[in-house]
């Protein structure tokens, strides 16, 4: 099977490595804006040929779109206006709804499948791929009866060679969940960094003091603005609605101190102390 990528960064560029390590690429055309990542994509062996948007589509079976989810809105029906019937197009895209509609009444949408590997870490570009990115994750299909029997079964069969379990939804429901499972906490990172970076005035202090705990807490925040804000804008309902409950959480860590009401403090951690028992199954 043929493949383009448009996008050889982190994602595009892993599941690359991944696909070509389980064989089920034959030949792997990359398409990018940024030549340097192609020339990085190409010297890595991540990508056979690098491809102009146009040849790149016409000449592959699949077509993986893998940008920031604003660029995918955009480019998604241009895509589809290129192709046959016997071509497939996904995407792996952080939010879904907006991308989805996007195509909505496109008379090719039948072959598209819309997916989201639950997979990123804060660093960006060909040279952060690596091909082991995606084992044991969950690999979501949304609006799975919107998509041609052939086209879904060929995106089952790559989730299913990148190693990881097949979740469906529907795009509406996937976007409040990433809401509170990883949007949120992305927030959350930048906004701990930037009152570090507002507080603590001595980088050698931060340098020197930083605990695991924190550097782990605000690792999310070293991820780039061009993947970030494009999900932030897209998902902003989902997102605003988590981050006010956030808030209102913090809020009562401050009230417990405020008033040295340290049992209610204990309360509050306990109660937290449920996410073990889910995380941990």
């Amino acid at each position: 099977m043929k493949i383009s990528i448009i996008g050889v960064g982190l994602i595009g560029g892993s599941l690359a490595l991944k696909l070509k390590q389980k064989k089920a690429a034959e030949y792997i055309y990359g398409i990018d804006n940024n030549s340097e990542n192609l020339k990085d994509a190409l010297s890595l062996n991540i990508i056979d040929e690098k491809a102009d948007f146009k040849t790149g589509i016409e000449a592959a079976d699949l077509i993986i779109i893998a940008v920031p989810v604003d660029s995918a809105k955009n480019i998604l029906p241009e895509v589809l206006d290129l192709i046959n019937d016997r071509q497939t197009v996904m995407d792996v895209g952080s939010t879904k709804s907006g991308i989805g509609k996007s195509v909505e009444n496109h008379p090719k949408r039948s072959r598209f499948v819309a997916f989201h590997p639950m997979w990123g870490t804060e660093n960006h570009g060909a040279k952060s791929a690596t091909a082991e990115s995606f084992a044991h994750k969950a690999g979501v299909i949304c609006d799975r009866e919107k998509s041609s029997p052939d086209a879904l079964e060929l995106v089952e069969n790559i989730v299913k060679n990148l190693e990881m379990h097949p979740i469906y939804m529907n795009a509406e429901d996937h976007d409040v969940h990433t809401a509170y499972i990883s949007h949120i906490s992305h927030i959350t990172s930048y906004a701990l960094a930037n009152t570090v970076l507002e507080k603590e005035k001595e980088e050698e202090t931060i340098f020197q003091l930083a605990s695991s705990g924190f550097s782990s807490t605000v690792r999310l925040a070293k991820s780039h603005p061009e993947m970030w804000v494009p999900i932030f804008k897209q998902n902003k309902e989902n997102v605003l609605d988590v981050l006010n409950e956030h808030i209102f959480q913090l809020k009562k860590f401050k009230s417990a101190l405020e008033k040295e009401n340290f049992e209610f403090l204990e309360e509050l951690i306990v109660n937290a102390n449920k996410i073990r028992g889910i995380l941990d199954k």
